[in-house]
């Protein structure tokens, strides 16, 4: 990687990397702290990336510092709200805070490995191969992961809408 190519790689994936991490550490701060050593990382590693994508090295390497944080911190983190939402009128943007709380409530329900392998699916869009090297496990527990989240989280809405 040269400064050039750098600079473009962080233009273009710290905000993925920023919104995976605040979603798996629940934290801004933590986030940033991540993202930062995140680049850090890929930076001075200066080797031959080992995924098909930038993006999901990335992702790699953002899970293992947050999994490192978490031993050593040895306690869990809640989610904190950080989205600002410009909808028309105080009723709309009320709403949206409500329904962000609830999901990021119910995100916490879930363990960390089913909720990294449904964010990476759904709010990055990587294919279940992808998934699988980031998480360092095989394509068809990938497949699960993503299949049992997204049952629990069904399971914990209807429970919430009765």
């Amino acid at each position: 990687m040269n400064q050039t190519t750098f600079h473009d790689l962080y233009v273009r994936y710290a905000p993925d990397v920023y919104r995976f991490a605040l979603w798996l550490s629940g934290s801004p701060v933590e986030a940033d702290d991540i993202t930062s050593e995140t680049f850090v990382r890929a930076w001075a590693g200066r080797r031959k990336i080992r995924t098909e994508t930038v993006k999901a090295y990335l992702f790699a390497i953002a899970r293992n510092l947050f999994l490192k944080q978490q031993r050593r911190q040895k306690r869990q983190v809640a989610l904190v709200q950080s989205a600002n939402y410009t909808h028309s009128g105080p009723h709309g943007v009320v709403e949206d805070r409500l329904a962000l709380n609830e999901v990021l409530a119910q995100l916490q329900n879930l363990s960390e490995s089913e909720r990294a392998a449904l964010l990476l699916r759904v709010q990055h869009e990587l294919p279940y191969e992808e998934i699988a090297r980031v998480l360092e496990i095989s394509l068809s527990a990938a497949k699960v992961k993503v299949h049992r989240a997204r049952l629990k989280l069904a399971k914990i809405r209807a429970a919430w809408e009765v």
